[in-house]
């Protein structure tokens, strides 16, 4: 079995070119939670011309509603969220430099193409796993729209984070690869 690779957040989208659909890696650095409320009132201060309360150069965004956190933890479960809910926006913001998203689940043609366009990366987190991955989880800190509760945009810092490249910057989607795979076996 191949050596898991380690990447920092902030290197991921200079980095991007290392990465290769079915890659195994863990991350270590600062990810941003938002979903789908998060992600329309992203749009909606960027239709007025606003600065959005993350910075987006680079950025990873992790496609999670962390629960509240238990005593003597700094969150509650935090396992990824259905990622094709946030392809309206995906592009807009991987256009803006987003580096990298973080979720489960296939992904738009258009999202793939500004994934390659913009040389960032689509990772995927193990679904179901929300428990384990807070694990991963150091310090967590509520940056914007605190209103939403759970879907509020988080700071996280990660340690070792496990995840698998889904769409690599070179068009290799993992979902499509697969299929291709399973039906020729058959």
């Amino acid at each position: 079995m191949a050596e898991l690779r380690k990447f920092r957040t902030e290197e991921l989208k200079a980095r991007s070119g290392e990465l290769r659909c079915g890659d195994k890696i863990l991350v270590t650095g600062t990810v941003y939670t938002a979903r789908d409320a998060a992600h329309k009132r992203f749009a909606a201060l960027l239709d007025e011309g606003k600065e959005l309360p993350i910075p987006l150069e680079g950025a990873v965004i992790y496609y999670a509603g962390p629960t509240p956190a238990p005593e003597g933890r700094p969150i509650g479960s935090c396992g990824p969220t259905t990622s094709g809910r946030m392809d309206r926006f995906a592009p807009r913001l991987l256009d803006l430099g987003l580096g990298g998203m973080i979720g489960k689940g296939e992904r738009s043609q258009e999202v793939r193409d500004a994934v390659v366009r913009n040389k960032a990366v689509y990772l995927c987190a193990v679904g179901g796993a929300g428990a384990l991955a807070c694990n991963c989880i150091k310090s967590c800190e509520v940056i914007a729209f605190e209103d939403l509760g759970c879907e509020s945009v988080k700071k996280l810092y990660v340690e070792d984070f496990p995840l698998i490249v889904a769409d690599d910057c070179y068009g290799g989607d993992i979902f499509s690869s697969g299929r291709a795979e399973y039906c020729k076996a058959e």
